[in-house]
């Protein structure tokens, strides 16, 4: 399984991104060491949408906190960047795939990072990570 995270992204050249306790959904919680990982630079926080391709060097989950009923699994992960987009994906691009039961990959991606728009790590299908391997 390939992931997809969506996060403030302060420098898209990096040659490494770091993200501390980032929420993750829809199967992020299983990000490990080794896997591939899609990074989006959450434009709500100035972004462009998909700038990189990386691999991850750490992966850490955090522990949650006692007393909290219900909580969302938040994970620390280490980036190493292994490609740069060479064309933009963007929400612009992925709104009009709204059709949640259609299929697309497109609106794979849509559902996942766009329906609640929070910064999050997700996990990808493999066909969706194929289509965004497109991009570099």
């Amino acid at each position: 399984m390939a992931f997809a995270i969506k996060a403030e992204i302060l420098d898209p050249r990096a040659k490494a991104f770091s993200f501390v306790a980032q929420k993750t959904m829809y199967g992020g919680k299983h990000i490990a060491e080794g896997d591939t990982v899609f990074v989006f630079a959450s434009e709500n926080a100035g972004g462009q949408g998909l700038i990189a391709r990386g691999v991850v060097s750490s992966a850490k989950a955090m522990a949650k906190k006692r007393g909290i009923a219900r909580q969302t699994p938040r994970v620390s992960v280490a980036i190493r960047r292994t490609a740069l987009a060479k064309r933009p994906l963007r929400r612009s691009e992925l709104r009009r795939f709204s059709d949640w039961n259609d299929g697309q990959l497109q609106t794979e991606l849509n559902f996942k990072f766009y329906r609640q728009a929070t910064n999050k790590i997700v996990g990808i299908s493999d066909q969706a990570a194929e289509f965004l391997g497109g991009f570099f």
